[in-house]
């Protein structure tokens, strides 16, 4: 094929791919089946990676990709995300209305509302019409840059459509209620505590440092202000929001425009009748005013604008007692206590647990086992203790158990930490999670083994950790529900292969607290075996890069337990990579030197910044240290630069690096 008419099917796909993705998450009228949506899918994949110079930012394929990072920079917002006042009652809605009309001065204006969605607020940067940035809300002046995270939300165009080139979105992301029931089912399916609800989820999910996770829990994006420099585009909110439709964002179907206020009080009551049906939470409605030339006369407060507001519907709750309090076991080993409650009904559905979170939070509230406690569904779904509104005549204080309730491990709590722990990786509560994360893509990476395959795996007893892996035979998994001689050789190979792995992800495997892909690699570089490592001090675990006190006593804790120990004398029985070579840098311009880029570069992507700066045999880190040699900032550096300046470490731009390089 020629490489015209490569071009022209891998134009001719993106195009489909983009317009069914915006049908189906954007529409919700999906025109193919997921198998033709596959298929294509499929098909752009191989003509980019026999073509990988074609690849573009904004390729569907493009939207997971990437490691997990160690951290995420801040930037700065084009103009501040004020968060809005809140009306609690009909009273002060109207006063609301009294001051726009007394500072508009007798002239007519319309209100626009929208149901307000409880989620996570986000802006999104597009350049040349592609998704360049995308900002978290922060604390309104400058949040965390999340750009990979947010690629993955479907309904988020990579690509806009309609004439503006370079604008600014803002708007809320949200976690469906169905993936958010769906996320805890498979959680309580694992023996995992549940999380709290949708806004929490999603907030999250889009800040977890592996973009493929928040690939997995199915977050939605609706857009509400269209800006450009930082300004709202249109003079009508109204208009707006019809030019988001239009280019292809979804855009909340449910608002309206009313010309007066007793019109928007009669349509918020009809939402608080029927939020319960809708797809994802809501917890009010948003007023604004339509004219952006009004808007601007309104003006602001120091906290928020005067031309809206969010009307509160009221908060869900109920008394009951605390008849019990449990603790259940994570993945990670964090022990969280969940009050046991008399049965009661809050907002139509029949409450009997609370999460508590941690001791902490138990000490705070003052709660103890027989009090009358306030419980707040809150975001209407996940139980809440609010507070301690009559202590018990009989009430037992409660204790956070010494030793583990499942495997009788001890349990520890680290300084500066809310949760205690099982450090026990083989601990039954957690082997399920623990053994699927050890065969995970980027960890150990054997072929096959999911989640319906480990819940096998343990239920029947054939693996109690992760070593027992190395022990199975092709008679003991070929019997297994779904699995049959073909299904049990690839697991086998699979498991085979993994011996190879070098020592960076049999670290990462081990599921340390605190340890993840990137430290890992550090770790192994700096003291090249697992037994040295396994057997430092915390002053010398800190010796290698990014590894703090918090990550070092973390490590220590975690090879100072007999379980884990024993583990590790399993897996050098199954004859895994123990060592590891350190590749010596050859020469270069940049041999030697270690660099933090941060910000947003003229010409350069991230990624492509951290290559040339490992081609000229520079090293890249995402943290800035003293033993940093130089920064290279470029737009809304944030932070780092700050670090870098008060450390009188070197700052260059894009053009000073690439001269180094090049030198």
């Amino acid at each position: 094929m020629t490489g015209e008419r490569v071009e022209k099917e891998i134009r001719s796909l993106r195009e489909k791919l983009h317009r069914h993705e915006y049908l189906y998450y954007v529409l919700d009228q999906p025109e193919i089946s997921d198998q033709e949506y596959d298929a294509l899918f499929r098909r752009l994949q191989e003509l980019e990676k026999e073509h990988p110079e074609k690849i573009t930012p904004d390729s569907p394929t493009q939207r997971v990709g990437g490691t997990p990072r160690e951290g995420f920079v801040r930037a700065q917002h084009s103009s501040p995300m004020l968060s809005l006042d809140n009306a609690l009652n009909d009273g002060e809605l109207r006063d609301f209305d009294r001051r726009v009309r007394e500072l508009l001065r007798g002239e007519t204006y319309q209100y626009t509302a929208e149901l307000k969605l409880d989620g996570l607020s986000m802006a999104v940067l597009y350049r040349d019409h592609v998704l360049a940035e995308a900002i978290t809300r922060g604390d309104g002046s400058t949040g965390e840059v999340v750009t990979a995270n947010a690629r993955t939300i479907r309904s988020l165009p990579l690509h806009s459509r309609g004439q503006r080139a370079a604008f600014e979105v803002r708007g809320e992301v949200v976690m469906p209620t169905r993936a958010f029931e769906k996320l805890n089912a498979d959680r309580v399916a694992q023996n995992l505590p549940r999380y709290a609800n949708p806004r929490n989820s999603a907030a999250g999910s889009l800040r977890v440092l592996d973009p493929s996770i928040t690939a997995q829990r199915q977050l939605d994006f609706y857009a509400y202000f269209l800006l450009v420099d930082g300004q709202p585009a249109r003079e009508s909110h109204w208009d707006s929001l019809e030019e988001l439709a239009a280019m292809g964002f979804k855009v909340n179907p449910k608002r309206r425009r009313f010309d007066g206020l007793a019109d928007v009080a009669a349509w918020i009551v009809e939402w608080d009748q029927r939020r319960d049906g809708l797809p994802y939470e809501t917890d009010g409605i948003v007023i604004k005013v339509d004219s952006v030339d009004q808007q601007r006369r309104l003006g602001w407060t120091a906290k928020a604008p005067r031309w809206a507001v969010a009307y509160k519907y009221p908060s869900r709750s109920a008394v009951t007692v605390v008849e019990n309090i449990e603790v259940y076991v994570g993945r990670t080993g964090a022990i969280t206590p969940v009050a046991r409650l008399r049965p009661v009904a809050v907002g139509g559905v029949t409450v009997s647990n609370a999460t508590l979170h941690n001791e902490d939070e138990i000490g705070r509230l003052g709660l103890a086992i027989g009090d009358e406690v306030e419980v707040h569904r809150s975001g209407d779904v996940i139980p809440k203790v609010i507070r301690v509104v009559k202590e018990g005549a009989e009430r037992k204080r409660f204790r956070m158990p010494k030793q583990c309730p499942v495997c009788q491990d001890p349990v520890l709590r680290a300084e500066g930490e809310a949760a205690s722990r099982c450090l026990n990786p083989d601990c039954p509560a957690r082997l399920k999670e623990t053994v699927l994360h050890f065969g995970s893509r980027g960890v150990m990476d054997i072929d096959g083994m999911g989640g319906a395959l480990v819940d096998q795996l343990v239920d029947t007893g054939l693996v109690k950790s992760v070593a027992d892996l190395y022990q199975l035979t092709p008679a003991e998994l070929e019997p297994l529900e779904r699995m049959g001689e073909k299904s049990a050789e690839r697991i086998l190979r699979g498991i085979e292969q993994s011996r190879s792995k070098p020592l960076p992800r049999l670290i990462t495997g081990l599921g340390i607290p605190f340890v993840g892909e990137r430290t890992a690699q550090f770790l192994a570089e700096a003291f090249g075996s697992l037994d040295t490592i396994m057997n430092a001090s915390i002053d010398k675990l800190q010796s290698a890069e990014e590894v703090g006190p918090k990550v070092a006593q973390s490590i220590r804790a975690f090879f100072d337990n007999p379980h884990n120990r024993k583990l590790v004398d399993r897996l050098r029985e199954a004859r895994l990579r123990f060592t590891h070579q350190v590749a010596k840098r050859k020469g270069g311009p940049l041999a030697g030197l270690t660099l933090v880029v941060t910000g947003t570069l003229p010409t350069l992507s991230r990624e492509d910044a951290h290559a040339l700066i490992e081609r000229a045999g520079g090293k890249v880190t995402d943290s800035v240290s003293r033993k940093t040699s130089y920064l290279v900032a470029g737009e809304k550096a944030g932070s780092k630069l700050q670090k870098a300046e008060a450390l009188e470490i070197p700052v260059i731009d894009e053009v000073e690096l690439k001269k180094l390089a090049e030198s």
